[in-house]
């Protein structure tokens, strides 16, 4: 894809958020395959084990915005958890109504085992960038991820005017 093309998209596959998506999606099948059929739970499952592992304690709601993911499919993928034995709810001292998260130790082994064979995916996506184009990558991912993140607080771009 040229830069000319991200500039003035004119289709579709010219537009970086729609290359993006495809890009998770194409890489993320090996995630879900491995998630799915070798540990027995799906992928957004796996990332609130990874959440819940790397930020022990949170709320549901923390939780929920941290994962990208609404408060129902989130609710949803928490209560599978819970029967699977994989997360702990705790209820909060004072305010039962309110609980907080952690991973059991069926969830912390399960995530142990798994996190390192995840990772490997994500290594072998990245095997052919050079050392210098992953940092580029790394540093232009951020600053994507820094514009995305001020578009949403300031709202939608003001229109420009052509003339």
């Amino acid at each position: 894809m040229s830069p000319a093309r991200l500039d003035q998209p004119r289709t579709l596959d010219d537009m970086v958020l729609y290359v993006l998506w495809n890009l998770q999606t194409s890489a993320g099948r090996a995630v879900v395959r491995l998630c799915e059929t070798e540990f027995g739970i799906s992928r957004r499952q796996w990332r609130l084990l990874a959440l819940l592992a790397e930020h022990p304690d949170m709320q549901p709601s923390a939780l929920a915005l941290r994962s990208g993911l609404d408060r129902a499919r989130t609710s949803r993928a928490l209560s599978e958890l819970v029967q699977k034995k994989l997360v702990q709810r705790i209820p909060r001292p004072g305010n039962r109504r309110e609980v907080t998260l952690r991973l059991t130790e069926q969830g912390s082994a399960l995530q142990a085992r798994l996190r390192p064979r995840v990772a490997d995916i994500n290594g072998r996506l990245l095997s052919v960038l050079s050392p210098a184009e992953r940092a580029q990558l790394a540093d232009m991912l951020a600053r994507l991820q820094a514009q995305a993140q001020a578009q949403v607080v300031g709202g939608p771009p003001e229109p420009t005017d052509a003339a």
